[in-house]
């Protein structure tokens, strides 16, 4: 299994690297958020450890750039700051598990074990009618032809499946593909979902507007 090590700390960064080793997985280690993003973007990691405080860009940051993906590599982030606040931010940025500094290596390495065990229940490939959604390759499929998206329309059509069947908000979906809270005051969201409906073709109605409300995943899917 392959483990990505963010770390800046080059001593704490060799330590992981080590003890990770030792246990049987294919390490490797980078030192900056910017380039945590791009190795994930790139490489399909079975779990990400990954530090708060990075030069470029923050561990927090980089935990949202990688969601907003659609990637849901399990992610421990590590780091100094032990406040509630903080690990809820944690949280809410998509992380699985939090972890303060200093930490016991045995307690690392069972919340590792545990994250990957969650990962490994998980579905890799939601199926609804003729729609095939991998999750881990993010590959979209309508029958047997390969739909070609953009991360934010896979992160967006990933959402509504996980959810087929129920609304998901129009806030749900800023929060969650989007990163934030407040409205992107355009169309931004609509464009999107006009945009995925077209490329998905025939599977174009699945996806239903639910006035008011938000969108919603029918469960029916596209006939074959």
């Amino acid at each position: 299994m392959k483990v990505l090590v963010v770390e800046d700390d080059n001593k704490l960064a060799r330590f992981l690297e080590k003890a990770f080793s030792e246990e049987g997985y294919d390490v490797s280690t980078c030192r900056t958020g910017r380039e945590a993003v791009t190795k994930v973007a790139s490489v399909s990691y079975a779990l990400v450890l990954l530090d708060w405080m990075l030069p470029e860009l923050d561990g927090l940051e980089a935990c949202r750039r990688i969601r907003a993906s659609g990637n849901t590599v399990p992610i421990v982030m590590l780091s100094a700051r032990a406040d509630v606040g903080e690990r809820v931010l944690a949280l809410d940025a998509g992380a699985d598990d939090y972890l303060t500094k200093p930490f016991h290596l045995e307690e690392l390495l069972a919340r590792a074990r545990a994250a990957l065990r969650r990962a490994s229940t998980e579905a890799r490939t939601l199926t609804i009618g003729a729609l095939r959604i991998d999750l881990v390759e993010h590959v979209v499929r309508v029958a047997e032809a390969i739909i070609d998206l953009t991360p934010r329309e896979f992160a967006l059509l990933a959402l509504l499946a996980r959810s087929a069947g129920r609304v998901v908000s129009r806030r749900d979906i800023l929060e969650r593909v989007w990163r934030t809270s407040r409205d992107l005051g355009s169309n931004v969201l609509e464009v999107h979902v006009k945009n995925l409906r077209e490329k998905l073709g025939a599977a174009a109605p699945t996806i239903e507007t639910v006035r008011g409300a938000g969108y919603r995943l029918s469960t029916a899917g596209p006939s074959t």
